[in-house]
């Protein structure tokens, strides 16, 4: 990985969030703009990047002791779903084999030369978030939150995970923040609104945005077609696009304090 510019964490303290959603439209939305990007699926238990990707039955290739990441719409990905006999597998592994398989994702993946890689962590702060972190001597993580205060007590806390190992926060992203009726145009707040913008204050940390929900998204991701490629009217698309602009601005700002 030592050829990789810049490596995010994208992180939730929980689960439910949406966070692989994110990761996977944020590595598509830096890869449209012309960056060379890769998406690690650290998720051991839940690898579901493939499935949002269209690419589940994909195998990666080993050549020299290297494992060639598959490549789908310019970007390259690893995920334990290839390796699984097939999408129902369950991965039954104590801690030892599940730091073998993410050592494996870190040092022996041939990733070449990239600007970005966006690794899609498991949530919460535990064993396998802090071992991919240590290894990865990540740049920057990115805390995915809901609007509700369950969620954002969560992601204060990966905020200070991420602190504690010196690894600079890059922001909170609101995800589910509000929806808007496809029928009247009603804009309805589920889980509230504005408790990530709040928190990001409150720890001071910056705010990337919000992405409100949209029923596409949820369509797009069922069917392994990437709702950014497409939905161009979406505020959706729009707030991931304003996001990736936030995270091009943190990284230009911070760019003598990086390795």
């Amino acid at each position: 990985m030592n050829k990789i510019k810049h490596k995010i964490m994208v992180m939730s303290g929980k689960g439910g969030v949406g966070k692989t959603t994110v990761a996977v439209n944020l590595a598509l939305t830096l890869s449209i703009k012309g960056y060379e990007v890769g998406l690690l699926d650290a998720d051991i238990h839940g690898p579901n990047t493939p499935k949002m990707l269209g690419i589940e039955n994909e195998k990666p290739e080993v050549v020299d002791s290297n494992i060639i990441p598959v490549s789908v719409l310019n970007l390259k990905v690893m995920s334990m779903a290839f390796l699984l006999p097939n999408t129902d597998s369950p991965v039954i592994w104590r801690g030892p084999l599940k730091m073998k398989a993410i050592s494996q994702f870190t040092n022996d993946v041939a990733w070449g030369k990239l600007d970005y890689i966006i690794i899609d962590l498991p949530p919460g702060t535990g064993d396998e978030p802090l071992s991919i972190a240590q290894l990865l001597k990540s740049d920057g993580a990115v805390i995915v939150t809901t609007p509700q205060d369950v969620a954002l007590l969560d992601s204060r806390k990966a905020v200070n995970f991420a602190k504690d190992l010196n690894v600079p926060v890059v922001g909170i992203i609101e995800n589910m923040s509000g929806f808007i009726c496809p029928h009247c145009g009603k804009e309805i707040d589920l889980f509230k609104r504005g408790g990530g913008e709040k928190a990001s204050k409150d720890m001071n940390v910056p705010f990337l945005g919000s992405v409100p929900i949209d029923t596409k998204i949820v369509e797009s991701s069922d069917s392994g077609t990437p709702f950014i490629l497409d939905n161009r009217n979406s505020k959706a698309k729009k707030a991931f696009e304003n996001i990736v602009i936030e995270i091009e601005k943190f990284f230009e700002k911070n760019k003598k304090e990086v390795i």
